[in-house]
């Protein structure tokens, strides 16, 4: 299955599910206007696909005492693959690190970063970021605050 082979029900049920990841078999099968075995199956489906990758807790970030965002630019010296690659396994290695993505533009990377404090986040970047070879510049941003945040994906 491929996220072109979707029908309404298995959007349906991708939205449901992005919205409570904990309902109920039984409770999502309601929603969907299915019973609940082919519900069941339909998930099931979606999981195996790849489409549901899994399900996690949103956490606030304040709540558990980690109220920085901190947003890094980064550019590389060269975009090759060797710097690339190196540039993708150190970040993979990174606690810090919960999001980061290839760019086009003026900058290579995009990162948040979520460090306990701000004296943290400076050990993060001259002990581990600022140390990796290949990279030109680096930028940070902090968020003064969180305007939206959802994992809920647009589904049609």
């Amino acid at each position: 299955m491929s996220a072109t082979d979707l029908d309404a029900i298995g959007k349906k049920i991708i939205r449901v599910l992005q919205s409570d990841g904990k309902i109920l078999m039984g409770d999502l099968a309601d929603k969907v206007g299915l019973s609940a075995s082919p519900t069941a199956r339909r998930v099931r489906l979606l999981e195996d696909a790849g489409i549901i990758k899994g399900y996690t807790a949103v956490i606030d970030q304040d709540a558990v005492g980690l109220p920085i965002s901190a947003f890094v630019s980064i550019r590389l010296e060269r975009q090759v693959e060797q710097n690339l690659e190196r540039f993708a396994a150190a970040v993979s290695a990174w606690p810090e690190v919960v999001d980061c993505y290839l760019m086009t533009g003026q900058r290579d990377y995009l990162m948040r970063i979520v460090p306990r404090d701000l004296q943290a986040y400076d050990h993060f970047l001259t002990t581990k970021l600022a140390r990796l070879e290949g990279i030109a510049s680096i930028e940070t941003s902090l968020a003064l605050r969180q305007v939206k945040r959802s994992e809920v994906l647009p589904i049609g």
